[in-house]
């Protein structure tokens, strides 16, 4: 039943999810462009058609566990090996069987999930690693048989790490990078927690956490926000000199004790993790929009110049990130 369903799932999505999860940025036999200015078409081109796809109605909100979820993660494997991107020794995927909260009111459950990893190994520092996260499930199907396709929550932050990705196959990073789609985080950080419980890796090796949740809609006030510079004030001087792309700009904030409520972002995401872990951390993401966890967080919400703006900003923080790190 459940291969089945996948199966009626594929057929739905049709030959735009095989050409684009076959196919990638590069073909199999492509050389890279020769600049940045020649590739940024074709990347603009694929952050979006990557976010298209992972909020398809087809993926049924891609629930932890659920067909949409796995269907999601098939995805991201082949953009992954279209890109050239190797799976660590460890292998490519990472399951996971952790307790965890369901749906406000339905009680706690076991969840079983999957992280996808790849490697981009450094040139200057090939021991030292920056992990770069983003989750790929969301909240699924509600009773009422409401879809929740999450472009915004977190389509988009899974295509601008897929793009980053893409950009490090280009001109490689000086630090070794994992590239991480974690399952399970609307359930409370699952993935993120068996990562950092069971790293591929010592922790005392990776550097950093790069985390993106929500990269999409930064129209809400124009800033792509910068959260951990509080609690590791080195990473700021790097970043500010980067300076605005488009409409979208880099602010920094929502980490100091003055933070309260929803406007303290250390423990939204994925990075918490990592930071309970005593592991640094930044998170990059856009503020809350009315479309926030509800069913119309669907893909045409999305401005694409925006979006644009806000993962080229993203990228520029990764590369500064890399460069002035252990310097």
């Amino acid at each position: 039943m459940r291969h089945a369903r996948l199966l009626a799932l594929s057929s739905a999505l049709g030959g735009a999810l095989l050409l684009s999860a076959c196919g990638g940025l590069f073909g199999p036999g492509e050389s890279p462009p020769a600049s940045t200015a020649t590739a940024a078409p074709a990347m603009h081109a694929q952050l979006l058609e990557d976010v298209r796809i992972l909020s398809a109605d087809a993926m049924q909100g891609r629930d932890t566990g659920a067909p949409g979820g796995e269907m999601a993660r098939a995805y991201i494997v082949g953009r992954l090996e279209a890109l050239g991107v190797v799976a660590p020794p460890m292998g490519r995927l990472q399951p996971w069987e952790m307790q965890g909260r369901a749906r406000p009111g339905a009680t706690a459950r076991t969840f079983n999930g999957v992280n996808v990893i790849g490697l981009i190994p450094g040139t200057r520092r090939t021991d030292r690693y920056i992990v770069v996260t983003a989750h790929y499930d969301h909240v699924g199907v509600n009773a009422g048989g409401q879809v929740f396709n999450g472009a915004d929550d977190n389509a988009s932050g899974v295509a601008t790490m897929l793009a980053l990705a893409a950009d490090l196959k280009r001109e490689a990073p000086e630090h070794s990078v994992l590239i991480v789609a974690l399952d399970g985080e609307e359930h409370g950080l699952l993935g993120a927690r068996h990562f950092v419980e069971a790293p591929p890796m010592p922790l005392e090796s990776i550097a950093m956490n790069l985390n993106f949740d929500m990269t999409a809609r930064a129209e809400t006030d124009g800033k792509l926000w910068v959260t951990g510079t509080y609690q590791h004030p080195a990473f700021r001087p790097l970043l500010e000199p980067i300076p605005a792309n488009g409409a979208v700009a880099l602010a920094f904030g929502k980490d100091t004790p003055q933070d309260t409520g929803q406007d303290n972002w250390v423990e939204s995401s994925d990075h918490a993790a990592f930071h309970r872990a005593q592991v640094p951390f930044l998170y990059l993401g856009v503020n809350y929009h009315p479309d926030y966890h509800r069913p119309s967080d669907d893909f045409e919400k999305i401005t694409p110049s925006v979006f644009i703006s806000a993962t080229e900003l993203s990228i520029a923080s990764f590369r500064a990130l890399d460069r002035g790190l252990g310097r």
